[in-house]
């Protein structure tokens, strides 16, 4: 049990750092964040191109800012930060919690919009324009 409990601290202490830094540091003028290495190859958009950048508009404040960086992102991140303290939870404390876990079909959903998303951002066309980064 304490090995998950150090996962689950050194987890949270990373997410402070990395949201300290992003609070910080502006991804699109810092050189030290990661690029993406999807778009490095291809020079297409994945799904996540651009969350750097709205992640730290979210943290200054400006919803509007991120949604135009990665509105998928801004739409999906409560979800996620739902799932992974639920799933922090159960293992610091041991204790599942009493929601199921995600069906298939869920998953099934998920997989044909981040597919979808990242194949209309790509299309060079408007309104299609409006979802790159």
């Amino acid at each position: 049990m304490h090995k998950k409990r150090w996962i689950v601290l050194s987890g949270f202490f990373a997410l402070v750092v990395g949201g300290i830094c992003l609070f910080l540091f502006d991804p699109a003028e810092a050189g030290f964040f990661p690029v993406c290495p999807f778009h490095r190859l291809t020079g297409l958009y994945c799904s996540g191109c651009g969350s750097t950048r709205a992640i730290h508009a979210l943290l200054h404040g400006k919803f509007l800012d991120a949604l135009d960086m990665n509105p998928l992102m801004v739409i999906a991140l409560p979800f996620i930060l739902y799932g992974l303290g639920r799933q922090c939870y159960w293992w610091f404390f041991g204790k599942k919690t009493t929601a199921r876990r995600l069906r298939a079909f869920w998953i099934w959903i998920i997989l044909i919009v981040v597919v979808t998303y990242t194949i209309l951002r790509n299309i060079p066309l408007y309104p299609f324009t409006i979802l790159a980064p």
